[in-house]
């Protein structure tokens, strides 16, 4: 791209963007300078993600226009020309990262994607990992990297085509300081490199958008004020960004003048309320919490400080019983912590990182229902709520739905719901997070409250180091350990600093030592690589194809539970219903009440004992132990031989045997009618012989019923063919429809929206290697079918094998349409085993015959593939037809090849909503 500086990178004009009712964004006209780094302040849900992602065009614009690199980003043309130009690193930890892909995996995915050659690759990789220190663990898998090294690799992976506007959201949330601080060193260098190159950031810290050489100030989806941080501190009068961000907020939002004062805390009798003693948790071989121990006062309000993933969580739930650990122990006011123990817990009050509320209960029914939860009278409840709705202003939100709430009012219910049962201790795992600064001072004014005038223990974790500095004391943690514990001021003079950010720095350096801690000078661009060593993005590459078929293939062999259920699920399920589904009925439980003990009727019975199809229970001796048999279904039939029995016979007479039946099942109780009307005929005939020497008289027309391709009639021979037509159409639909939500829940999929992707390389690089697997699955299938179930192929097995392709093909096909319109794993699969099994059992011709279907059903059963595959599979085994019979079947399933691909790829949709 050309040279932008003294232009603008990206303008906006009239932008206004909805999530259902919700607006994210309203009217924004907005231009960006070019060539300078550009943050976006302000709190969560004020709008900047969604700005940012619209700039990178992961978004669909709805209304106004965004115009980026000189075009217009709704045009599917323009975006296409400048995704190889732009980098987009979503917010959250290593969210455009593939966890079970290694750091060197992971390069060289984007590294295909944007057409880099071999030489390019590996001079930019090593480029990038030597000047993030990552070098040494390239084969570490991203996964078990900690948040600060997830975000260096994060950066590399959105820098290895060398953009021209890198868009950064929230990069360093939940990342340690050191970390932070070697990221903005990284991305210093950068910029020296890529003199040209534009950035745009968004962060959550306010000392950091000093960094910033111009500034977006956002509030409830509007923008407040643009400029430098220097314009902006002089517009407003004052000295730090936080309080400029305040000052620029409307009137009635900036808050009380009166500045945060925590009044000091007053030594008691040095109670101990929560003591840590040598607290260890581990995961498998990952050590989350290692050898954790510290002491805190009743009424201290006590910091905890760290990463994401340093700890911190895993420390409060073994301190509240929520998790066991694997060494040491936990003491609350003197008691050990144990999980079952409610009266210890019940003096705890807990507040999750992520509220724990009910989205959809009001404010009110969420109070009242956390008042039952602790057995709260109603009396007690009712005045709970008045007090607490005073107190944390609620008032006005009452009967609101929770899930409507504002980001800081959610947060005052959380807390109001964590003491509504009058905790002695209070534990909070980063209430904060996201919140505005007017509504954390508000927040903490209720904290400091509780501390000094309810005695109330808080135990604080946070990102946030003015937040740290509020506390009495502070634990610092880093990768599981506890680094030092102590008062803030003592920490910094430990290591003689004026911030506390960068006393948790010093301590850092000291663990992982100097060497990790630096950032190496990166080498310009220009001399990293060749010009003309990228190829142009084009409509359709077999490279970035099979770069997203490499590693859907790397992570599926990595994940043993996806691995087992590819490989094992059919085989296993092949075995359940290749055995258990079955209409041969045998070992059927019967009983005999024989009134007349006679040889004639003894005879009588014997003909049941020596049948395959039935076995006898108990001897019942009346008619209520018959009835008891058959209503507690331990007898299917009871056969009831009347008095006289033999006399009647012998006397020329007909004598009525009673044969009950349980008809609770209508199927088997007509199976059974048939067997017992056989063993009565087969009795007659032989009693007949015995005593006159002639057989039983004929009918005059006898009909010998015989059965085609299956002699013996037994179910196996039908079932197992039929089988895999389910299996082949639930499991990889399955599987293939998951694989693509997976990517939507974790938020790689923003790696299709913003590279030169297509949506049909994409689809066909995820389809591809799952319709290898189960073609493998298929003959895993035919050897069982072969060997395990002794069923042979009778037919073509050409026929199948070719029929076989096309139809894995044809089902992976059909999930990866679903995939196009759920967006959770659980909605995948719910709904393509519903969509996938009920058409198949009810119009493939397993039940009943697609010709004896009548109107829609008639027209479904000749649609539907499986149909076709049945008949393919039941040819092919059991009625011995040959590949040219079954060549129409082969036909119409190549025909579906491409139908439900080409759906799929109509519905995905290049960019979100």
């Amino acid at each position: 791209m050309s040279d932008r500086s003294g232009s603008y990178v990206a303008e906006l004009t009239g932008v206004t963007h909805r999530y259902g009712r919700k607006s994210a964004l309203s009217d924004v006209t907005l231009s960006l300078p070019a060539g300078c780094m550009v943050g976006l302040i302000g709190p969560d849900g004020v709008g900047k993600s969604t700005l940012m992602g619209l700039i990178a065009g992961a978004r669909k614009l709805q209304e106004g226009t965004v115009e980026v690199l000189d075009g217009d980003m709704t045009s599917e043309k323009h975006r296409n020309r400048v995704y190889p130009h732009i980098a987009y690193m979503p917010q959250g930890l290593g969210k455009n990262l593939y966890m079970d892909l290694s750091i060197h995996e992971n390069l060289q995915f984007f590294a295909r994607l944007f057409g880099l050659s071999r030489k390019a690759r590996k001079v930019r990789i090593d480029r990038l990992l030597r000047a993030t220190g990552l070098l040494p663990f390239k084969r570490r898998p991203a996964g078990k990297l900690s948040g600060g090294m997830k975000q260096k690799l994060g950066l590399c992976c959105a820098l290895i085509h060398d953009p021209d506007l890198l868009i950064l959201d929230e990069p360093t949330t939940g990342v340690d300081p050191l970390s932070r601080q070697q990221f903005w060193i990284l991305i210093d260098e950068i910029r020296k490199s890529s003199p040209n190159m534009s950035v745009l950031v968004s962060t959550a810290y306010m000392e950091e958008a000093d960094r910033f050489d111009w500034l977006v100030a956002m509030n409830d989806g509007k923008v407040l004020a643009t400029g430098t941080p220097s314009d902006l501190k002089a517009q407003t009068g004052c000295d730090s960004l936080e309080d400029t961000f305040i000052r620029l907020l409307p009137g009635q939002e900036q808050g009380s003048k009166q500045r945060l004062v925590i009044p000091p805390l007053e030594v008691q009798d040095g109670e101990v309320a929560i003591e840590a003693r040598n607290l260890t948790r581990r995961f498998g071989n990952f050590t989350a919490v290692d050898d954790v121990s510290f002491e805190i006062q009743r009424g201290e309000i006590f910091g905890f400080l760290g990463s994401n993933g340093c700890g911190k969580t895993t420390t409060m739930k073994m301190l509240t019983g929520l998790l066991p650990a694997s060494e040491g122990e936990a003491f609350l006011f003197g008691s050990q912590v144990k999980g079952g123990d409610m009266k210890t817990r019940e003096r705890v009050g807990y507040m999750s990182q992520s509220f724990s509320l009910y989205r959809e209960l009001t404010v009110r029914q969420n109070l009242v229902l956390h008042g039952r939860l602790f057995n709260l009278s109603d009396r007690e409840i009712k005045a709970r709520i008045k007090d607490l709705v005073a107190r944390f202003t609620l008032e006005k939100h009452l009967d609101d739905l929770t899930e409507s709430l504002p980001l800081g009012v959610r947060q005052r219910l959380s807390l109001a719901v964590a003491v509504i049962h009058e905790p002695e201790m209070l534990i909070l795992d980063e209430p904060t997070s996201g919140v505005d600064p007017i509504a954390r001072d508000e927040f903490w004014k209720l904290l400091i409250d509780l501390s000094r005038n309810q005695n109330v223990t808080i135990f604080i974790s946070t990102h946030f180091m003015n937040e740290a500095l509020r506390c009495d004391r502070v634990s610092l943690m880093h990768d599981g350990k506890v680094l030092a514990c102590d008062t803030p001021d003592r920490l910094m003079q430990a290591k003689n600093t004026e911030s506390f950010e960068d006393a948790f720095i010093d301590y850092i350096r000291e663990t992982v030592g100097e060497e990790e801690a630096e950032v190496e000078e990166i080498v310009p661009a220009e001399a990293a690589a060749e010009p003309g060593q990228r190829k142009k993005p084009g409509f359709f590459r077999l490279s970035r194809l099979l770069t997203y078929s490499y590693r859907e293939y790397l992570e599926i062999i990595r994940d043993p539970i996806r691995l087992a259920f590819a490989f094992g699920g059919t085989a296993l399920l092949y075995i359940v219903f290749g055995y258990g589904i079955s209409a041969d009925v045998t070992n059927l439980r019967y009983a005999a009440l024989d009134l007349d003990n006679s040889p004639e009727s003894r005879a009588y019975v014997e003909q049941f004992r020596g049948s395959r199809y039935f076995r006898e229970v108990d001897r019942i001796y009346s008619a209520e132990e018959a009835e008891t048999l058959l209503q507690g279904n331990k007898a299917s039939l009871v056969v009831e031989i009347p008095p006289d029995f033999g006399r009647d016979l012998s006397q020329g007479k007909k004598p009525e045997v009673a044969a009950w039946i349980d008809g609770a099942m209508p199927d088997q109780a007509e199976t059974i009618k048939g067997y017992v009307q056989g063993l009565h005929r087969a009795y007659l005939d032989d009693y007949s012989r015995r005593t006159t020497g002639e057989p039983l008289q004929q009918l005059p027309v006898d009909i010998v019923i015989r059965y085609s391709y299956n002699p013996s009639f037994e179910s196996i021979y039908a079932m197992v063919p039929a089988i895999p037509t389910i299996l082949l159409f639930m499991v990889p639909a399955i599987l293939m429809a998951v694989s693509v939500v997976r990517e939507k829940e974790l938020g790689s999929i923003n790696n299709f929206y913003v590279t030169p992707v297509t949506r049909l390389e994409f689809l066909l690089g995820k389809q591809l290697p799952y319709i290898i697997i189960f073609y493998i699955n298929t003959l895993m299938l035919l050897v069982m079918a072969l060997f395990l179930f002794q069923v042979p192929v009778k037919g073509s097995l050409t026929a199948f094998l070719i029929g076989s392709l096309f139809y894995v093909t044809v089902t992976t096909g059909f999930g990866l349409m679903i995939s196009a319109f759920v967006r959770s794993q659980i909605a995948a699969i719910f709904a393509t085993a519903i969509l996938a099994i009920m058409p198949t059992i009810q119009f493939s011709g397993l039940t009943q015959p697609v010709s004896t279907l009548q109107g829609r059903a008639e027209l479904m059963g000749h649609l539907w593939p499986a149909g076709k595959f049945l008949h393919l599979g039941v040819g092919s085994f059991t009625k011995a037809l040959s590949l040219e019979a079954l060549a129409p079947d082969l036909l119409r399933l190549m025909v579906y090849v491409p139908v439900f691909l080409t759906l799929a790829v109509i519905a995905m949709k290049k960019q979100e909503k």
